[in-house]
């Protein structure tokens, strides 16, 4: 088994950290405090190569491998989650599927916007009664002449206040089958594009998250994302490998919770000696310690399978179940242990439990999970690793 990165790896970590710590952590706290990405940003995270991670430099990308993509997201949620978040959904759940999925006419016009930042890309799926049932959705595309007009409002976009391009799903009578949904692409800039205003969120207050509706826009044929009606196939997929990305998020938030506390252990000082020499203090730390390296060995297995071309379904959903649940714990630690100073907002820490809280939520909750987890056991279909000998058999 794999365990160590490559030099390419350590490489791609040492650069993302750099980044990360010189350039986007003195921001973080400013884009929590205004829910707006400062301008220029993005570019700089498109000439860094971080909107293409995975995109193949013929088309304008970095070409990363998975586990490189994986250590990227990690290290830039370590210093703001929300951009993290913005990385995941851009590369894990919009370019992955146009790249899986789309036409070469659509990945030559597509792509090379994305993997610039001249575009950032948004995922459609939820709706207000559309979540975790993910056929309930109730945004139509009716066929005309040429194309679709799309009608319905998609709830809490990631990346929409922002977004240039939408993969919308949407219900068609293409085929006559119920539940029958298919995928668009959608350019924000076609009539009948609206943008709802920022969520008051309570954390990943740094992502542009808003509703987006689409009131009879139309979108040509050449914008149908793989066939009519895999559109639940699509968004299963996707959604699939694209949690590897949300546990690589966790896995961010869960270290710099844990450094930020190491670190004010050893500052803060009681009873005549710095906290971090009682052992109260000392257990918090080491069990932290212990949950997030659990995390992160599983994060990269499930990133590895992907790279490997193997289902990542049982794996992917254990690595964002576990991470999510670690980042929640580690940052709630990191508040106790920092204490009344935890509860402000003079130190990170409650910043880190506020956006550790949103990964057991999004791209399905921590009880979804679970649900794929037994669903891939009993089915037989785990999809582990040929090699692996481990776990129920």
């Amino acid at each position: 088994m794999e365990l160590d990165l490559t030099l390419e790896q350590k490489l791609v970590r040492k650069a993302a950290r750099r980044f990360a710590e010189e350039e986007l952590a003195p921001l973080a706290p400013v884009m929590d405090s205004t829910c707006e990405v400062p301008e220029g940003l993005v570019q700089r995270m498109g000439t860094l190569g971080y909107l293409g991670l995975q995109v193949p430099r013929s088309l304008g990308g970095a070409q990363l491998d998975a586990v490189a993509t994986t250590v990227v997201i990690e290290e830039i949620s370590r210093a703001c989650a929300a951009i993290g978040l913005l990385l995941a959904v851009h590369n894990g759940v919009v370019i992955a599927p146009i790249l899986r999925f789309g036409t070469e006419m659509q990945k030559a016009s597509f792509i090379p916007k994305l993997a610039s930042g001249e575009t950032i890309g948004a995922f459609c799926l939820t709706e207000a009664n559309a979540g975790s049932d993910a056929g309930a959705i109730q945004t139509s595309a009716t066929r005309v002449e040429g194309g679709f007009l799309l009608n319905g409002t998609k709830s809490f976009v990631t990346n929409g206040g922002i977004a240039g391009l939408a993969l919308v799903f949407a219900k068609t009578q293409i085929l006559g089958k119920p539940r029958e949904t298919t995928v668009f692409i959608v350019e924000s800039h076609r009539k009948g594009f609206f943008r709802g205003p920022v969520e008051d969120l309570c954390g990943m207050r740094g992502n542009p998250v808003c509703s987006l509706s689409f009131e009879g826009c139309f979108v040509p044929d050449s914008n149908l994302l793989g066939e009519p009606g895999d559109g639940l196939k699509i968004g299963l997929a996707t959604l699939e490998n694209g949690r590897v990305g949300i546990a690589a998020q966790a896995l961010g938030i869960a270290q710099a919770s844990l450094e930020a506390s190491l670190k004010y252990a050893n500052e803060r000082i009681q009873f005549g000696r710095p906290i971090g020499s009682f052992q109260a203090i000392q257990s918090k730390l080491a069990e932290m310690c212990v949950e997030i390296e659990a995390s992160r060995l599983l994060t990269y297995k499930a990133a590895r399978m992907v790279e490997k071309g193997i289902s990542p379904s049982l794996y992917s959903a254990m690595a964002k179940l576990f991470a999510s649940q670690v980042a929640v714990k580690a940052a709630l630690e990191a508040v106790q242990i920092h204490g009344g100073y935890g509860y402000t907002k003079a130190y990170p820490v409650e910043r880190y439990l506020r956006d550790a809280k949103a990964t057991e939520i999004y791209e399905g909750t921590s009880e979804i999970q679970r649900l794929v987890i037994y669903k891939a056991l009993n089915s037989g279909k785990s999809g582990r690793d040929p090699g692996y000998q481990g776990g129920s058999q």
